[in-house]
């Protein structure tokens, strides 16, 4: 009997796709550099009990294993890496098992959507923070395979803060209940944060217990003109003091990344009357009716030593809308520019002003004409550092340029005791620099915590750990 017989006796033909037309929208990756890699067969499991059946029968017929959840990714993690494999997407996996206001969490499995676990949270008079551009597509299971990131990562944490508990598949088939909702528990060794930003390659994830948040119920948010990225680091920090650290998103946009937004997305206009360098937008957000953060705002951007050039607090929701729409426009209206390099990378927050000065000299050394497109999130030092190909140089070869350049980017990012890995994770497109930039301790650690938890190497072959040698 074949492998995709056994699976299909098993776990139901409805649970497994063959190679075919089918197939196409499981193969697709969000950038397009792994994309339409071969699979043997694309596994659907509708509980955790047939993700464990899946990973014994791959086990036995000695295949490869890469879940999938909502393909949003964009470092290849959720991308085949040979056609032996299969793809085990945890979509049917959609079920919320348990939310408990009062104790303020939410038990949801891997396949749900984080649209849906922030709408079960509002259901309850509660606030689930993790949100950035694809929570619509997005599951949870990736969001924590990945160490999700996003806007509100400044107040909440990334999604490995935001996690109780969790329950794993592990390579074996077995499976491991750690679904609690404890904040304290101090009996031995914290495992679930060996699989939380692991990309599935040491266990995979089919729950978790979630941390909820008292429901926002007032929020001020404004968009600020600056001279430099230095006046906007200094104004974050006056800004945190002053509204006493009720800032929840706080993101830089230069303005290059900005124009291209305006000139190539829709629904985006020019927020100032006067044209700045660098823009802040900043949000606050109190579970309190009355908190007056517009008024707090307003004092503090008005403050002699604030460093605005000009400002605009949105006197609505649709206005603030407007404010994020032309942040969350710019990954996308780069593509109406041309090629571009993507560069995710960390600094300490009181470094990026002086990151951006030197990765820009770096590129534009390496590639004359270069459009470095510096913006992301201020509060967490993490800067998408795109890079827009010069005007007069064709798409083809500026993408050949892709590793000279990002590695410059990363180079400069570790002279700061950064990470060349933010928020996007490593995938099948940075173990090169985990072999490069991580020392040798590090990545004997890597490699032994791989080596205990999927000793044949089955579980997303390929990705996050670097060959030896």
């Amino acid at each position: 009997m074949t492998m995709i017989e056994t699976l299909r006796q098993q776990l139901g033909d409805a649970a497994v796709i063959a190679p075919g037309p089918a197939m196409a929208g499981y193969l697709e990756e969000r950038r397009g550099l792994f994309a339409q890699r071969p699979a043997q067969a694309v596994v659907r499991p509708a509980d955790s009990r047939g993700v464990a059946t899946c990973v014994r029968i791959a086990a036995e017929y000695g295949a490869g294993i890469v879940p999938q959840g909502g393909n949003t990714g964009l470092c290849g993690g959720a991308a085949t890496t040979h056609p032996d494999g299969l793809i085990l997407s945890l979509e049917r996996l959609d079920r919320i098992r348990a939310v408990d206001a009062d104790n303020f969490t939410l038990t949801a499995e891997a396949g749900c959507t984080l649209s849906a676990l922030q709408t079960a949270a509002a259901d309850v008079g509660r606030l689930f923070p993790l949100s950035y551009a694809a929570e619509n597509d997005c599951q949870i299971g990736g969001n924590l395979a990945t160490n999700a990131g996003g806007m509100n990562v400044l107040r909440y944490g990334n999604a490995r803060d935001l996690a109780l508990g969790l329950e794993v598949v592990l390579a074996d088939g077995r499976i491991w209940d750690g679904l609690r909702t404890l904040r304290k528990d101090n009996s031995g060794y914290d495992l679930k944060d060996l699989f939380i930003g692991a990309e599935g390659t040491l266990g995979i994830i089919t729950a978790a217990s979630l941390k909820l948040f008292p429901a926002v119920r007032e929020r001020a948010t404004a968009i600020v003109g600056l001279d430099s990225a230095t006046a906007a680091v200094s104004l974050f920090a006056r800004l945190r003091a002053a509204s006493g650290d009720t800032i929840t998103s706080c993101e830089l946009m230069g303005r290059g990344p900005l124009g291209l937004a305006l000139e190539h997305a829709a629904d985006c206009h020019e927020p100032l009357p006067e044209r700045f360098p660098w823009y802040l937008l900043v949000e606050l957000t109190s579970s309190a009716p009355a908190a007056g953060l517009d008024t707090r705002l307003e004092q503090a951007l008005q403050a002699d030593d604030a460093g605005a050039g000009d400002y605009r607090i949105a006197p609505d929701a649709a206005t603030a809308a407007d404010f994020w729409r032309l942040r969350n426009s710019i990954p996308g209206a780069q593509k109406g520019a041309g090629a571009s390099i993507k560069n995710d990378v960390s600094v300490p927050v009181a470094d990026i002003p002086a990151f951006i000065e030197a990765a820009s000299a770096a590129v534009t050394e390496a590639c004359p004409g270069v459009r470095p497109c510096a913006f992301g999130h201020i509060g967490d030092g993490n800067i998408h550092f795109n890079l827009t190909r010069p005007v007069a140089t064709s798409d083809e070869a500026f993408l050949a340029q892709w590793g000279a350049l990002t590695r410059r980017v990363h180079d400069i990012a570790m002279q700061y005791r950064g990470s060349f890995a933010a928020e996007h994770g490593v995938g099948q497109l940075k173990p090169g620099e985990v072999a490069r930039l991580k020392s040798p301790v590090e990545q004997d650690l890597m490699r032994q915590l791989k080596a205990a938890f999927d000793p044949a190497d089955r579980l997303n072959p390929g990705k996050v750990v670097p060959p030896s040698g």
